[in-house]
C-alpha cells in the first residue's frame, strides 16, 4: 500500500472513532475524573460511597462524575440491591489508544517527510 493510501486510510479510521474518542477525552479532561477512573481501574465495581472515599467531593458530586464518564462509555454502573455499583468499561480506553497510534503514526511520517524535504539536495 502507498504512503497516500495509508495516509487516506488512517484519515478514514480517525473520522470513524473522532466523536466517541472526543467524548471519551472530554470525560477524562478533569482531574477528578481521571482520578475516579483510576480508582476504578482495579477491576472492581464500587458503590458511589466507596468511590467518595477519601475524596472532598459530597456523594452528589461524585455522581455527576460518574454520569459523565457513563455518558462517554468509560463507567458502566449496575444496580446491586439498594446500591448501585460503577465499574470501568476498558474498551473505550484502548479505542483512545488504537486512536493515538494511528494519530502518532501520521505525525511521524509528517515529521519524516519534513525532515527528507530540508535535507534534499538541490
Amino acid at each position: 500500500m502507498s504512503a497516500k493510501a495509508q495516509r487516506n486510510s488512517g484519515n478514514s479510521s480517525l473520522r470513524k472513532t473522532s466523536k466517541r474518542a472526543a467524548k471519551a477525552f472530554a470525560a477524562l479532561g478533569d482531574e477528578t475524573r481521571l482520578h475516579i477512573v483510576g480508582k476504578l481501574a482495579g477491576g472492581e465495581a464500587q458503590s458511589i460511597t466507596g468511590i467518595a472515599s477519601g475524596s472532598k467531593l459530597s456523594r452528589q458530586a461524585i455522581t455527576k462524575h460518574l454520569r459523565v464518564l457513563e455518558g462517554a462509555g468509560l463507567v458502566q454502573s449496575e444496580r446491586a440491591g439498594r446500591e448501585t455499583l460503577f465499574a470501568l468499561n476498558p474498551q473505550p480506553i484502548e479505542e483512545l489508544k488504537s486512536y493515538l497510534d494511528i494519530v502518532s503514526e501520521q505525525w511521524d511520517d509528517a515529521l519524516m517527510r519534513l525532515k527528507n524535504y530540508v535535507e534534499r539536495e538541490d
